[in-house]
């Protein structure tokens, strides 16, 4: 694997700074790469300064001409500040999609690519809905039942408008790990009866996109630097609870498909977010829901950690 490095944003004297992580030291873009000193702007510049940075990340000698600190004592901020969108892919893991048939005694839902449904995908807010690895995030004081739900996140690094499943991933910088908290008593009005055709039954701005809804973090791994994207481990603790245990084995529409499928809509541009889905071990089968000084924590295999406090 060439030399890896990591792209992430985090606070000094209360500002935003752009960095690049190797070897558990973070050094400043603005030193690195002056015309690129965000990491948005890298994104714009992907091609180029991928190259810059994995030649960075192979040469301790010119590293050692720039002062860094270490990874570990960093504030994090969300690591791109801040993407023109964030897509959602919903309903899109096996094994999310049974434990919720069980749940609601339901049939187990077909595949789609059986039945030719394209991904299902909404939006969420991104500068208000975006929180950093280490943020204590705010629960919504109308929503007595938000639930976790573990997600990878796509960033990317090319516009991208009607491209292709096969060549859809050239587009995608790298990933990084989301939380899509959702306030699950507001998916639909209370004050609407459930499934009465009503125009006005769903909420979505409650239910998806409160502020500080969307973790991100804590940084973004380069594409190549994942082996097999198709078959990462993925872990979801609250407090000391492990809740939810998978894999990307289990996604139905694949990164790719999603991209392509994003693509034939809208245009996609540098830094957009793309999260794909969760798998099994979310609250609402269980009933078990967020409280304040709870302290949710995402294990993504090749990417990393992300952990944030309920409060």
């Amino acid at each position: 694997m060439p030399s890896s490095f990591r792209l992430l944003t985090h606070a000094r004297a209360g500002r935003p700074v752009g960095a690049v992580a190797i070897d558990g030291v973070a050094y400043d873009l603005a030193a690195l790469r002056p015309a690129t000193p965000t990491v948005l702007s890298v994104l714009e510049d992907w091609d180029a300064a991928r190259a810059d940075l994995r030649a960075l990340a192979a040469s301790p000698a010119r590293r050692a001409a720039f002062t860094g600190a270490a990874v570990d004592a960093l504030d994090y901020l969300p690591p791109v500040l801040y993407p023109n969108a964030i897509y959602c892919a919903g309903a899109n893991y096996k094994d999310h999609m049974d434990e919720m048939a069980r749940a609601f005694n339901l049939p187990p839902a077909p595949d789609p690519h059986d039945t030719g449904t394209p991904p299902w995908c909404f939006i969420k807010t991104a500068r208000n809905s975006l929180a950093g690895h280490g943020a204590v995030i705010k629960l919504p004081a109308y929503s007595k039942t938000v639930d976790w739900e573990l997600e990878v996140a796509l960033v990317m690094g090319r516009t991208c408008k009607d491209v292709g499943i096969a060549e859809a991933m050239q587009y995608v910088a790298g990933y990084s790990i989301a939380n899509d908290l959702s306030a699950r008593d507001f998916l639909r009005r209370p004050t609407v009866k459930p499934n009465s055709g009503s125009p006005f039954e769903y909420d979505w701005v409650s239910h998806k996109s409160w502020d500080g809804s969307c973790p991100l973090g804590p940084w973004i791994v380069p594409r190549e630097d994942i082996p097999d994207p198709n078959n990462m481990g993925l872990k979801l603790w609250v407090n000391d609870t492990l809740m939810q245990d998978s894999s990307t084995s289990q996604i139905i529409f694949s990164d790719a498909e999603l991209v392509s499928f994003l693509s034939q809509r809208l245009t996609l541009y540098p830094g957009d977010v793309i999260i794909t889905g969760t798998p099994a071990g979310v609250g609402t089968p269980r009933g078990i829901f967020l409280k304040p000084g709870d302290t949710v924590r995402i294990e993504i295999e090749g990417i990393g950690t992300l952990v944030n406090r309920m409060a």
